[in-house]
């Protein structure tokens, strides 16, 4: 099994700048103890007894930094975009641009608590896998619609 590439809190603040600044600006920085949080799901996703696959490690630092509201500004983008970049890192080039491209609305609805954790795993693991699941479709439409 590959060694998984992690982000380091440098890089993760080094791409958020850079996020903010391309995609349109708002106010860059963090909430509170933002930063230390941060660096607290970065580190603990590296855990392989709570998260051992690939999608575990996504899922939780995409449903944390886009739930938890750490930032200033950009939590949705930087959900998907740190989720992104660990992507190509590991070698998932195939599903990273698409990824970036269909999760946008996945943020909103996961920002918005109508998607939770367990279907947010079963959304980035059909990414990863390509399976496009037609129940699944259905599911994020029930939940989008029923909250």
């Amino acid at each position: 099994m590959p060694r998984t590439i992690y982000l380091t809190i440098d890089r993760a603040i080094e791409t958020y700048k850079k996020t903010i600044d391309i995609s349109g600006g708002g106010v860059c920085g963090f909430i509170a103890d933002g930063r230390e949080r941060l660096e607290g799901i970065l580190e603990f996703i590296k855990d392989d007894q709570f998260y051992p696959t690939m999608e575990a490690k996504l899922i939780h630092l995409f449903f944390s930094v886009c739930k938890f509201h750490m930032l200033q500004d950009g939590n949705k983008r930087m959900a998907i975009v740190l989720c992104a970049q660990m992507l190509l890192e590991n070698g998932y080039l195939y599903c990273a641009g698409n990824f970036i491209r269909e999760m946008e609305n996945i943020s909103a609805h996961v920002a918005a608590g109508k998607i939770d954790k367990m279907l947010l795993l079963e959304i980035i693991t059909d990414f990863i896998y390509g399976n496009e699941d037609e129940d699944l479709k259905l599911r994020i439409i029930d939940a989008i619609q029923n909250q």
